[in-house]
């Protein structure tokens, strides 16, 4: 699907993306060149060791970072040469992100974290939203509590509930069971799945955990900045 999609049904376009930090004898090369179309409903993984350059690569696809070069289009929106401002204008509503430190805002409730995104996207009600979103994750009666009070695979399903709450078309998971045991992270990444089949939205999953990619239709592979691999997953691995 991702060689012969149409355009229109990408969700990531991105074409000779690099991205360089440093200047001089000091510049570093992250990036060198990086071509990616994501198809919309594709489900990617993006697997490397440490280094390879997979999470600046989130980064830049995403728009939490600047890329030095190239071109990157994310569910319609170009997002090169953008200052910050304009990169977090660009992200709202189209991606959401899930990470391993889960970054839930500490002094609000699960509710709060929640209804954040839903209230900067202009939602009229985000506290209705935010409660059905998480009961959507089995947290429907933990509504109330405070990061600190959840566990670690609790916060990450809030985590999730966030990133989706304003159906984005796209989301970005970068390691989401890195700080939970085996047991929690298979459930988490089930009902992330599940979820995903529920929202319609397209998943780009980071990971150097191979069965963790295996949930994925889609693999690519990453060392030294660049793609070195990309296959599509047999239907009958995915989870």
């Amino acid at each position: 699907m991702h060689g012969t999609a149409a355009a229109a049904d990408m969700v990531i376009y991105a074409r000779d993306v690099k991205l360089a930090l440093g200047d001089g004898a000091a510049r570093v090369e992250i990036l060198k060149g990086v071509d990616l179309q994501v198809a919309r409903g594709e489900r990617l993984a993006i697997l490397g060791p440490s280094g390879s350059g997979k999470s600046s690569l989130m980064a830049v696809l995403s728009g939490l970072e600047s890329a030095t070069g190239g071109t990157i289009r994310v569910a319609g929106a170009d997002i090169v040469g953008l200052s910050e401002d304009q990169l977090a204008e660009a992200r709202r509503g189209r991606i959401g992100i899930v990470l391993q430190a889960f970054h839930l805002i500490p002094t609000m409730t699960a509710l709060e974290n929640v209804a954040i995104p839903l209230e900067l996207a202009g939602h009229a009600d985000p506290f209705t939203e935010a409660r059905r979103e998480l009961e959507a994750v089995g947290l429907g009666h933990r509504v109330t509590h405070y990061p600190t009070q959840l566990s670690g695979g609790e916060q990450q399903r809030v985590a999730l509930a966030r990133a989706l709450a304003v159906r984005p078309a796209l989301i970005f998971a970068d390691e989401p069971t890195g700080n939970l045991d085996a047991a929690t992270g298979d459930a988490v990444v089930a009902l992330l799945m599940r979820r995903l089949a529920e929202t319609g939205a397209t998943l780009v999953l980071i990971t150097h955990d191979q069965e963790l990619a295996a949930h994925c239709s889609r693999v690519i592979r990453m060392r030294d900045g660049m793609i070195v691999a990309d296959s599509l997953v047999d239907a009958e691995t995915v989870a």
